[in-house]
């Protein structure tokens, strides 16, 4: 019957969207081992696939495929197809002609199913993070996200929220198929934008919490007769204390991460006061105030809960069941100034955290997380394997990853200051040694400050590799990110970006998935020169490690602590000391190794 479509029968499974979508690009003449890293996984032949064999298989599957369409297209199509076979010994297929042979094939696409692996449906850059993350099944995706809420992702390296949307989006298209149910506030909407059918609201007989932007408050609990509450002209338009929240918060709009943690803490103060104290925020009194520093040491259980979206119904404030002594004396100061900035612009009438002290702060040895700081010896032979590397003529990418590593290990650059840096404000300097030419590259680091740091020439030649992979000479003073990313996505996102032909920065967050692509390949590769305490050094590495690396290295070799502070960025003289403690502590750990040693051993060196 013409219009009864059949499966194609294959030896392994029906075509999938992947192959429709590795089949575009092949007849569009991309290249073949372009092909196979986009679309083609280990999912699909237990291997990895080769250039050849992917070639082999879409010419395969577009010859099967053109019997389908013969078989059940038009004849208009069917006449196309065997003109063009009859000219050139097989059918040439363009764009358009694809897409009729695809929509006459349309049944020969494989239906979804829970066992199916994750690189049969999604493309091998997407189900290598998702199989990283140890989900190898549909059936697990969908478990993991389940569990995990609408904020599933954040625990899959390198996989964002539009990604993630996308991802939800196919899952619940095909839930009747593969037999299972995606839960309901598995949700990606803007966290900012909340409609008026998503706000909840919060009175003090609430069981539920949700975040500042989903609250609403009855009248009583509002604020907008609070006893605080400023008798004289105000300077903002806020009728109640949800709106001079956030009035408050709009000051940090440009402030991402200030933005979010202050946030944070006054979304926990204003829920504690409404469903605890049971008064608005603009009624609390100093042993209001009292109270919540206490009700800091240890939320009650109503309050804590496992980090999830903010649209999920399961979100709680506090994501641990007490916070630390420095976390405790920052949510006080940022509730201090608030309400301090409350009272300047007259919504308030009195700041009741003035007389209320800070909580006691524990002073630790070491603030800084410097035993995570790679011991010189261990760096050298990583930088040999690093370098060995980038010999190869495939190796753009490790070329990448040691410009990275070089900046934060040898200028102590921050995984922000890394991402952010450009070319324009990198420049040779007429100081040195004699020998070697130093750069300075100008940063902006921590509370918008800028600062010089010193570029070493390692650093200048693998940039020089690394724009050279660009197709861009670093000579010749472009202007431009000193690390951008290589390959360009073929999504329509990445498209519309990198539209102008102007290279993007990596994100900071991308920083951190290069050097965990590092320390894999690192551990993999030197395993047999590493010892146990090394690997676990390697594989717990994060781009702030090649910081601490830094300070401990300019520390061992000397170089006066005022001038690792300038380069740190370091605001105080006592935080960078604690490279200097980190140096005495290894050399101390060092003298205890000696002294458990045999006496016998001893006694045979003295001889």
């Amino acid at each position: 019957m013409a219009n009864q479509a059949r499966p194609v029968t294959k030896s392994r499974a029906s075509y999938t969207r992947n192959h429709f979508a590795a089949l575009r690009a092949f007849v569009q003449r991309v290249p073949a081992a372009t092909i196979a890293r986009l679309y083609f996984s280990e999912d699909e032949n237990g291997n990895e696939a080769t250039p050849g064999w992917v070639e082999s298989y879409l010419r395969r599957m577009q010859a099967e495929l053109v019997d389908l369409a013969l078989e059940h297209g038009s004849s208009v199509l069917a006449d196309h197809l065997k003109a063009s076979a009859k000219a050139h010994g097989s059918a040439r297929l363009t764009a358009v002609t694809l897409k009729m042979v695809e929509q006459a094939a349309l049944l020969a696409v494989a239906k979804p199913e829970a066992s199916h692996g994750v690189g049969l449906w999604f493309r091998p850059l997407v189900a290598r993070r998702l199989n990283d993350a140890g989900i190898r099944t549909l059936a697990e995706l969908v478990d993991f996200c389940n569990r995990r809420g609408g904020s599933w992702w954040r625990a899959v390296p390198r996989i964002g929220p539009g990604r993630a949307r996308h991802i939800v989006s196919w899952l619940r298209q095909n839930e009747a198929l593969i037999g299972l149910h995606i839960a309901t506030d598995i949700s990606l909407d803007d966290p900012f934008s909340a409609p008026d059918s998503a706000l909840i609201t919060i009175d003090t007989d609430s069981s539920v919490l949700a975040p500042l932007e989903r609250v609403r408050l009855p009248g009583e609990l509002s604020g907008e007769s609070g006893l605080n509450r400023h008798a004289s002209f105000p300077y903002i338009t806020a009728h109640n204390d949800l709106e001079a929240v956030r009035a408050y918060l709009h000051r940090y709009r440009e402030q991402p991460k200030t933005l979010r943690a202050y946030t944070k803490e006054l979304e926990r103060f204003l829920l504690w006061a409404v469903t605890v104290r049971r008064k608005p925020l603009s009624s609390l009194l100093a042993d209001d105030c009292e109270a919540y520093r206490d009700f800091l040491k240890a939320p009650s259980p109503a309050f804590v809960g496992s980090r999830q979206s903010r649209a999920s119904g399961r979100w709680r404030p506090f994501s641990e069941s007490g916070l630390s002594s420095e976390s405790q004396r920052y949510a006080v100061r940022a509730l201090r100034a608030a309400f301090a900035w409350l009272v300047d612009v007259r919504y308030l009438a009195g700041n009741p955290w003035t007389v209320v002290s800070d909580p006691i702060r524990i002073v630790r040895e070491s603030e800084l997380h410097v035993e995570r700081a790679l011991p010189a010896i261990l760096w050298e032979r990583m930088r040999g394997f690093i370098d060995d590397q980038c010999l190869r003529e495939d190796a753009r990418y490790w070329r990448s990853v040691r410009v990275a590593l070089l900046l934060g290990a040898d200028s102590g650059l921050r995984r922000e200051e890394l991402a952010s840096a450009r070319r324009e404000r990198l420049a040779p300097t007429p100081h040195g040694d004699g020998v070697e030419v130093v750069w300075q590259l100008l940063v902006i680091g921590k509370r918008k400050k800028e600062r010089t740091v010193p570029v070493s020439p390692a650093t200048i030649a693998a940039l020089t590799a690394h724009w050279r992979d660009r197709g861009e000479d670093f000579h010749s003073g472009t202007a431009g990110p000193l690390l951008a990313p290589i390959f360009i996505p073929p999504g329509k996102e990445a498209q519309k970006k990198h539209a102008d032909g102007a290279p993007l920065a990596y994100h900071a967050d991308t920083i951190n998935f290069m050097v965990e692509w590092a320390m894999k390949r690192l551990i993999a590769g030197m395993a047999s020169t590493l010892s146990v305490e090394e690997i676990k050094l390697l594989s717990g590495t994060s781009p702030h490690a090649f910081r601490h690396t830094f300070g401990t290295l300019a520390a061992a070799e000397e170089v006066p602590l005022d001038v690792v502070q300038k380069i740190l960025g370091h605001a105080s003289l006592q935080t960078t000391s604690i490279y200097v403690q980190a140096e005495k502590q290894r050399m101390l750990r060092e003298a205890a190794s000696f002294y458990r040693r045999p006496k016998s051993d001893k006694a045979g060196e003295e001889g």
